[in-house]
């Protein structure tokens, strides 16, 4: 039988009312497969699983090449007796919000790692003082009561002065004056 003849009933099968898709199954079978199918991909991107196909991998490589040749020459290791440089004394008004001004006399020393590195702090140290002024100014005594206030107030400075000073890395920032006045 061919599509053009009949049945029985006198009616081809062309004449035969086709089903259409419910919503239901357009969202089973097409829309939910895409999605999946969407998701995944993204979550293998961002997973880096296709850094190799999108050639990732070799830009990367060649980025890391450039900054190895732009790096500076590192300083043989110093065994000697460690240096230190003296910054000078800062006094700043803490932040209290009361009209009353409260002030903080700051000494500190800093521990430098290598003698060569002495003339990059002393370029830096308009750098690293402006770094030091902006932070204390927003402190509250409360921030500096006990050994935990100091020792959170020296990490602070250390990772400052690091930052202002890169690449120049500093040991440690040591407290020789403190003194809050009310």
């Amino acid at each position: 039988m061919t599509s053009m003849e009949t049945d029985g009933g006198g009616s081809t099968e062309a004449d035969l009312p086709r089903k259409k898709l419910s919503g239901k199954k357009i969202v089973l079978f097409i829309v939910l497969p895409i999605l999946l199918i969407v998701a995944g991909a993204a979550g293998a991107y961002f997973m880096g699983a296709l850094d190799g196909l999108l050639g990732k991998k070799h830009a990367a490589e060649g980025e890391e090449h450039v900054e190895e040749e732009h790096k500076e020459p590192e300083l043989p290791e110093y065994k000697g007796p460690p240096i230190f440089k003296d910054m000078p004394d800062m006094l700043v008004n803490l932040n209290t919000g009361e009209r009353r001004a409260t002030l903080l006399k700051l000494g500190i020393t800093l521990e430098i790692g290598h003698p060569q590195e002495v003339p990059a702090i002393d370029q830096a140290m308009p750098r690293i003082t402006d770094a030091f002024q902006v932070y204390l100014r927003e402190l509250k005594v409360d921030d500096l009561r006990g050994s935990a206030g100091m020792y959170r107030l020296r990490e602070e400075l250390l990772m400052r002065v690091n930052a202002a000073a890169a690449p120049v890395k500093v040991k440690d920032v040591l407290i020789k004056e403190f003194l809050v006045q009310q």
